[in-house]
């Protein structure tokens, strides 16, 4: 979609401090501390702040430990450590009675401790680092709502993760499990799950499934063919941008948007699978739509029609109160008529992308736009799985963990219903069809 990602939107909300601020006395009282100034070693002066301190950032340093005193900041409830040095998770965290978010993406970490995990955990970011194993001590997180671990170098996950029965999504994209995680499978609350790239997700010449789903075949392009303009937006896997055709292409519309993968992984898994998944999945009117591929030497892209401009977002992504829900934009409401044909055509799009033996993973409002008359177009399949490999009842599993997803939609849909239309008939059948 041509949307921030999510870490964007909650990243962007930080104000950069600077070191000299702090040692002046300037930030006393202060809650949140963003600091990023190519760090070797904690600034002890941060202890000055326990009395207040609840958010601290500290990435983009080059850090790669933690000092014991930091379980003096009892208040904290949020640590960002990303773009450091760190080699493992520090086992200080665990000693921190409020902790709920840890967020140590794209360092060099090989080991997590068990004791590492503070007790009221909710969300860990641990993407694109190196870690083989994890401790039992993960699924013995009651909190535990949010898991990122793609681009690691897991074999296994630990069986404890059975009872995480508020563990809603995961990613464990782009890791070395070989076997399908069912103790994932069968988890009560799972909504959101990414999965690709994988050695049990690689597709096989005999496969379980007796319809095996052959990826659509779109033409590939040079990267010569088109001139970028304008950037639309970006998120986890790569760059959105208007761009127009070099020469007259007959066969494609005129007006056109292309999406450039970043690198060679992102927070959701590999590009290669992202691209996989919308070639997989094919035409439908609500999603957008693939028109060709480039897939050169440090360069891979997809070509797509240009959304129109009247069309919008319809959600925000989560905050760190919601952790996994969908937000929106203060005062926004929409009408019931307007939410069920939204809805409607989202249940047509679950329905296609499944027969189509494609998870999602992401199905979410800020990832859909939607115009005037409610009619919607959906993307961004960064976190997107071909899952014809697995077994039926893996399958079948697989399809009721998006189908929780596309409940929490609606759920989140019907939230926003303008006030005099919650006593209608039309409000209380898709009230219905979520407590079913």
């Amino acid at each position: 979609m041509y949307t921030s990602a999510v870490f964007n939107h909650i990243y962007g909300r930080f104000m950069l401090h600077t070191l000299s601020q702090l040692r002046s006395g300037e930030l006393a009282g202060i809650s949140q501390l963003k600091l990023s100034e190519n760090l070797n070693t904690f600034p002890l002066e941060i202890l000055t702040l326990a009395d207040s301190l609840e958010i601290l950032d500290l990435s983009n340093n080059a850090l790669s430990s933690l000092p014991d005193e930091l379980a003096q900041l009892t208040k904290l409830k949020i640590i960002f450590a990303s773009q450091n040095q760190f080699e493992h998770l520090p086992e200080v965290l665990g000693q921190l009675p409020n902790l709920e978010m840890v967020g140590f993406k794209s360092n060099q970490i090989k080991q997590v401790a068990e004791h590492s995990l503070p007790a009221q955990l909710r969300w860990l970011i641990l993407t694109d680092n190196l870690i083989e194993t994890l401790p039992n001590s993960l699924g013995e997180r009651p909190r535990l709502q949010k898991l990122a671990l793609a681009g690691n170098q897991l074999t296994h996950l630990p069986q404890t993760l059975a009872q995480a029965h508020n563990l809603e999504l995961v990613r464990i994209s782009a890791n070395k499990l070989t076997e399908c995680p069912e103790q994932l499978l069968n988890l009560p609350n799972l909504a959101w799950f990414a999965f690709a790239g994988n050695p049990f997700t690689a597709v096989e010449p005999t496969t379980h499934s007796e319809s095996y789903t052959k990826v659509k075949s779109v033409p590939e392009l040079s990267s010569t063919s088109y001139t970028l303009e304008n950037v639309l937006g970006q998120g986890a896997s790569g760059v959105i941008s208007k761009a127009h055709w070099n020469s007259p292409q007959s066969q494609f519309p005129e007006d056109i948007a292309v999406k450039v993968f970043k690198g060679e992984i992102t927070s959701d898994g590999y590009p290669q699978d992202e691209l996989q998944a919308c070639l997989q999945v094919g035409y439908h009117p609500n999603l957008v739509e693939s028109l060709a591929q480039v897939n050169e030497d440090n360069y891979l892209a997809l070509i797509m029609t240009l959304i129109p401009e009247n069309y919008q977002n319809l959600g925000l992504p989560p905050c760190f109160n919601s952790c996994t829900r969908d937000t929106f934009s203060q005062g926004f409401r929409l009408p019931i008529t307007l939410i069920s044909n939204i809805v409607s055509q989202m249940q047509d799009v679950f329905a296609h992308l499944h027969k189509n033996q494609v998870c999602h993973g992401d199905l979410y409002a800020h990832n859909t736009l939607f115009d005037s008359q409610g009619n919607i177009i959906f993307g961004d399949f960064g976190a997107a799985t071909s899952y014809q490999m697995l077994t039926p009842a893996q399958q079948e599993k697989v399809k009721n963990i998006e189908s929780k997803a596309l409940n929490h939609f609606i759920d989140d849909l019907l939230s926003i219903c303008a006030e005099q239309d919650k006593t209608t008939k039309a409000f209380d059948t898709l009230k219905a069809h979520i407590s079913a």
